[in-house]
């Protein structure tokens, strides 16, 4: 994953709306797979990667969104609860086995919950962030955000803060930690 290689010319809506298109296309790719190892590795790289943008996106996007759209305190709000839905749902795919029937049913689920978050947010705050950041700062934002996607934690920790502080303090920790055990278990991330 991670084909944002030149954050340069990539604003911060083209990378998330990206970032959306690959884990759509892995959703996929795990409904389609008939064998439960691929689907393991598949649903292992999928949370890696949901992990880290929805970590990137509340320490930098949400911020942005809070002070510039309207509105964009609550939109925030409501886009941290969605994540937790999310966090739940990727917290139990990590306790089943993908050969359990359980295993497609929370795939199923999270594939509901993702979309509906990547529609929310292509059809209403994308636009507003295009139309009131000047693209020289959506790119400024987009590099934060792609910085940051590579410190971030790689699973779901339920209990952890949706907050700006916590993903900049304790976060990097986290992700460092979450990286050595991937790497330990040989878990695919990416």
């Amino acid at each position: 994953m991670n084909q944002h290689t030149n954050t340069s010319t990539h604003d911060v809506v083209d990378i998330l709306t990206l970032d959306h298109r690959e884990m759509e296309d892995l959703l996929d790719q795990i409904q389609r797979s008939p064998d439960a190892e691929q689907r393991r590795e598949l649903t292992d790289t999928l949370i890696a990667e949901v992990m880290r943008h929805s970590v990137a996106e509340e320490m930098y996007v949400y911020p942005v969104m809070e002070k510039r759209i309207p509105n964009g305190k609550e939109e925030a709000e409501h886009d941290k609860e969605e994540h937790d839905e999310i966090v739940q749902v990727m917290k139990q795919l990590e306790d089943v086995d993908a050969a359990e029937p359980a295993f497609m049913d929370h795939v199923h689920k999270l594939d509901e919950l993702l979309r509906h978050h990547a529609k929310d947010e292509e059809a209403d705050q994308f636009p507003q962030l295009r139309q009131r950041l000047p693209e020289e700062e959506r790119i400024d934002l987009g590099k934060k955000v792609e910085n940051a996607k590579q410190l971030a934690p790689t699973r779901p920790h339920p209990s952890a803060p949706h907050s700006e502080l916590f993903h900049k303090t304790v976060g990097p920790g986290v992700g460092m930690v979450d990286r050595l055990r991937d790497k330990l278990s040989g878990r695919m991330t990416g």
